[in-house]
């Protein structure tokens, strides 16, 4: 990986990106909300509920790259003036993911972390256009991506003068099919050895296994990961997304206790 030039940064410390009030990078942050956005009650609720448990960062989708374009494609602008009614009442930042170069100005307007997903990791169009925005980047790792390529990607936005970016693994496609994805925990190390910016880890998406969700954020916190991602819903069951591997607030507070709790020995 020689010709990745953040890999020579690596020795000036560790990126602290910051967001809002909160700063990823120092301890472990935790990311929680709706896969999407689905309507006012549902995201306030969940959010109060999240806020309550521990969240540090509010996640919520209003563009929605699904398998299938019938499939609920998200509320668009509806949804990113929720997200910033939401964030700004319970006084958390706000993360949303972003699918097209021509949305990225906008978008930053709402929210204050941009997130790029799996299926666009390697649209470096969009990469570039991010790179150019004034807001930190959270960049998932594509379901096919060596970390070779994942980082090349995170070298795209941070040439173009952006330095704030943070990494989150969230599964690779194996050849096994319980699960999801293969959560690939092993990335958390290596990037932190061959990078200075944050890693973060996304359970829901790496297993797609309620049952397995708890124990994945209980091995990202202890491989030293700089925080998790998960999927809260109201009522999972009633979800337009994801609704398999959404967790109930009840659920999210008990794994919040024991990853908190867990810190404290690490």
């Amino acid at each position: 990986m020689k010709d990745l030039k953040l890999t020579a940064l690596a020795d000036r410390g560790k990126t602290i990106v910051k967001t809002g009030k909160v700063e990823i990078g120092k301890g472990l942050v935790i990311i929680a909300g709706p896969c999407s956005v689905e309507n006012e009650r549902q995201l306030m609720e969940t959010t109060q509920k999240v806020k309550e448990a521990g969240a540090d960062i509010l996640r919520g989708g209003v563009f929605k790259p699904r398998t299938s374009p019938y499939a609920f494609q998200g509320l668009g602008l509806k949804g990113l003036k929720l997200l910033e009614k939401a964030g700004r009442e319970f006084d958390m930042p706000v993360v949303t993911e972003v699918l097209d170069t021509r949305d990225v100005s906008w978008v930053c307007e709402y929210v204050d972390m941009l997130q790029i997903g799996a299926r666009n990791m390697q649209n470096f169009s969009l990469l570039k256009e991010a790179g150019k925005a004034n807001k930190p980047v959270l960049l998932k790792r594509g379901m096919h991506s060596t970390l070779h390529e994942w980082l090349n990607c995170a070298e795209y936005i941070l040439h173009e003068g952006n330095p704030d970016v943070v990494l989150c693994e969230r599964g690779i496609r194996t050849f096994e099919t319980y699960t999801r994805n293969t959560l690939d925990l092993s990335a958390i190390p290596s990037c932190q050895e061959l990078t200075h910016l944050p890693v973060l880890v996304d359970p829901s998406h790496g297993t797609g296994r309620k049952s397995l969700i708890e124990p994945m954020c209980l091995a990202s916190a202890a491989a030293g990961a700089d925080g998790i991602v998960v999927e809260v819903h109201i009522r999972p069951e009633e979800a337009l997304s994801d609704k398999e591997q959404s967790l109930t607030p009840g659920e999210f507070a008990a794994i919040v206790k024991k990853v908190r709790r867990l810190q404290e020995f690490l």
